[in-house]
């Protein structure tokens, strides 16, 4: 059988036919996206939100070469010269928009803004695992880049110089400088430093030897063995001699009173002692880490309104400032712990991240520094970064997202 041979303009208009529905079908998909984000939660159309913002965030912290931290009258905070706690979490959220996407450009913008930080991989702090993990440790999990094993090595192996034998513990913060020097403290340990073992653990993998996790396994212990009440909430700061390795007193930085449950050292010890089984499947690990999660939901504030106020004992509820950062951790601790646990905890995880995906906490874009969350809290004793976005916020935010979707 013969066929007609068919005008090449034929051919031509045919492909732009095609074409054009190929563009009208994504146009399409994208439109349905916003209109699902508009009915209600979905993952996909945070996604979409969370990348329009971060274009914009992005494309200012490139001007300025930094990292961004907050907002402070209305600007942009960046982070300090020098080594600052939270400066590892810019680039680990875009590691994450990266796995989110499967956008290169995502990752240009993580290795770009992580290698700022590359010296700091020396610095005598007990955050390193906040920084490296947070970046380094995720862009090792994705690319498997030798100079990221570098990175994790190097500080790990000044994390665990912090490391005492007498105590127990790796030493948080130095007493002989800035605010802390106003205390009465020899050896302070905070709940903070349980969010720093995971580098530990992943350098014991990465090497083959056991000192780093070792060293984890001994601060967790003494952690679990010393900072909880027994409601299951945490003290902030426990100080011990440094030479007997006796408790010399239980005190809080960060939170309302001594004896109040500071809502975001609350999460991160769920976080904190999750990762830790984890690694070990410590029962005890699972246990408590339960138990805390338990007395946190079993708040009324959380409960209710899945966003806790800044300390659950802040004198002056509800008119206390929210932690939207608080929130945003226990969502992506959650998720984690009812994959050895009970769906429940899945449940109230999902519960929390669409409450946090609304307009009430989520950014519009082109406002408040582009940041992803609204309404987050640093430090009220310290009058430092009150209702504003937090880097730390965005990060476990779009943490939760990647899990979730895993799921």
């Amino acid at each position: 059988m013969k066929f007609k041979q068919l005008n090449p303009s034929f051919y031509i208009l045919l492909i732009c036919i095609v074409i054009v529905g190929c563009i009208q079908s994504g146009k399409a998909n994208q439109t349905e996206k916003k209109f699902q984000k508009e009915k209600g939660f979905t993952i996909e159309g945070q996604i979409l939100a969370a990348e329009e913002n971060y274009k914009l965030l992005v494309n200012s912290a490139r001007q300025a070469n930094n990292i961004p931290r907050t907002l402070e009258d209305n600007a942009i905070k960046w982070i300090n010269n020098g080594f600052d706690w939270t400066e590892g979490f810019f680039p680990g959220s875009l590691w994450y928009m990266y796995e989110l996407t499967n956008n290169d450009k995502w990752k240009k913008e993580a290795i770009y803004f992580q290698e700022l930080n590359f010296d700091d991989r020396f610095a005598s702090s007990h955050d390193l695992g906040f920084v490296f993990q947070c970046s380094y440790g995720n862009s090792f999990r994705l690319t498997k880049a030798k100079q990221n094993k570098r990175a994790l090595i190097d500080a790990s192996n000044a994390l665990i110089d912090r490391f005492s034998e007498a105590v127990g513990c790796i030493k948080s913060w130095d007493v002989d400088s800035g605010w802390q020097k106003q205390r009465d403290w020899q050896y302070p340990v905070i709940i903070d430093n349980m969010m720093n073992l995971e580098l530990l653990f992943e350098t014991s993998l990465l090497t083959g030897e056991d000192k780093y996790k070792n060293i984890a396994i001994s601060h967790a212990n003494m952690t679990l063995k010393n900072h909880f009440r027994e409601n299951n909430s945490s003290y902030h700061v426990v100080d011990y001699d440094s030479i007997s390795g006796k408790i010399r007193s239980k005190q809080t930085a960060q939170g309302y009173a001594h004896n109040s449950s500071w809502a975001r050292g609350q999460a991160w010890g769920l976080y904190g002692f999750t990762v830790s089984y984890r690694y070990t499947k410590n029962p005890e690990y699972l246990t408590q880490a339960k138990k805390i999660a338990d007395y946190i939901l079993s708040n009324p504030t959380i409960s209710k309104e899945n966003i806790p106020y800044w300390d659950y004992n802040a004198p002056n509820i509800p008119n206390e400032p929210k932690d939207v950062s608080a929130a945003a951790i226990v969502a992506s601790a959650l998720i984690e712990l009812s994959q050895y646990s009970d769906k429940k905890y899945l449940d109230k995880a999902k519960d929390i991240i669409e409450t946090l995906s609304t307009d009430t906490y989520f950014v519009e874009s082109g406002t408040n520094g582009n940041f992803l969350l609204k309404h987050s809290v640093g430090s009220i004793p310290h009058g430092a970064e009150i209702d504003v976005p937090l880097n730390y916020a965005d990060y476990y935010y779009l943490e939760s997202l990647v899990r979730l979707r895993k799921l």
